[in-house]
């Protein structure tokens, strides 16, 4: 990307949604709820992702007395305007059942109807979910298919490089979506086996980016500005999808934003600006959740916000004991001044 390249502001088309950056928050089970999209999205994120929503799980909240008094299903279906647009994440392995969902989540406050095909983790594989669609592409065409008829919203799917090196499919099961109507994919440069370990495999993306004319957007090994760019140049990806880079620092799209524009990359946050940050997501996460539950999550972002601090490994220890935002507050005034 040259110079004269980046003086503009860079956007990225979505069927019909336009995300003023190109830079996505990945959906993060446990991370991406409505207060940490809404900082991410203050800090200059195009398009936030709801963590992933189990499809048969809204099915029969929806047929339950009970289906409204749900908590966790609220706060996973919540969304605040700021921080739109908004992409929300179902997984899932029927069909029929998965368009149904969609078109009834449709009218929400909600920009893309997003499909987990990357999640690893076993229980979901072992439900014929996540990334084992991966090894399924004909039922995967059938489900996105399913759900572009079901929803006039952009549809968009994220996938893995394939289930393990022997079965690396990424190129095929993008041209199924493409063809059943997807508006855009994002990839992971890991197999399902490799789950997050290892070095993501970049190659992979700008395969898929030279196979199908949707948006392709890169996932994997974004941890910094500097990281965002050089997948765009090297891939040709047309975004790129922050997720662990992202947790405890919701700087990464600030800098990233500004990098495409201006070649240049802000100051990272000193202790100061995180300090305030962590108390301000404690804040908005006890007024979203309830005081307890908010800091029983906020003990591993302060974990992922102070990594690299000076005596982190002492705050770390510390902020388990933290109950009420009145100990946070006090403990990060003393820690982290």
């Amino acid at each position: 990307m040259s110079a004269g390249e980046r003086k503009s502001e860079k956007k990225l088309a979505v069927g019909s949604v336009i995300l003023d950056t190109p830079v996505v928050l990945a959906p993060m089970a446990g991370v991406t709820d409505l207060p940490f999209r809404m900082l991410c999205r203050e800090m200059g994120c195009g398009l936030v992702c709801t963590e992933m929503i189990s499809a048969k799980a809204v099915y029969y909240a929806r047929r339950s007395a009970r289906g409204e008094k749900n908590r966790s299903g609220r706060f996973l279906l919540a969304v605040d305007e700021t921080e739109r647009p908004v992409s929300l994440q179902l997984f899932g392995s029927e069909p029929e059942l998965l368009g149904e969902i969609a078109a009834f989540l449709e009218p929400g406050p909600y920009d893309i109807i997003d499909f987990n095909m990357g999640c690893p983790v076993p229980k979901v594989v072992n439900n014929r979910e996540g990334s084992a669609l991966m090894k399924e592409p004909e039922l995967a065409g059938e489900i996105l298919r399913a759900m572009v008829k079901a929803v006039k919203k952009p549809v968009t799917v994220k996938i893995r490089k394939g289930f393990d090196e022997a079965h690396v499919n990424a190129v095929e099961i993008a041209k199924i979506a493409e063809d059943a109507g997807v508006s855009a994919i994002a990839v992971h440069g890991r197999t399902r086996e490799q789950y997050y370990s290892g070095t993501a495999d970049w190659d992979i993306i700008r395969r898929v980016k030279e196979a199908v004319s949707i948006p392709v957007i890169g996932n994997g090994d974004i941890f910094t500005a500097a990281d965002a760019v050089r997948m765009m140049e090297e891939t040709g990806c047309d975004g790129v999808m922050a997720a662990r880079g992202a947790r405890g620092n919701p700087w990464i799209f600030r800098e990233t934003r500004e990098f495409l524009k201006t070649g240049q990359i802000p100051s990272r946050p000193d202790t100061g600006e995180i300090r305030r940050m962590i108390l301000r997501h404690g804040r908005m996460l006890s007024e979203f959740k309830g005081e307890g539950l908010a800091m029983r999550e906020m003990r591993k972002h302060v974990a992922w916000y102070t990594a690299g601090c000076p005596h982190s490994a002492s705050l770390r220890e510390a902020v388990n004991r933290v109950e009420t935002m009145a100990e946070l507050t006090a403990l990060l005034e003393e820690r982290l001044a």
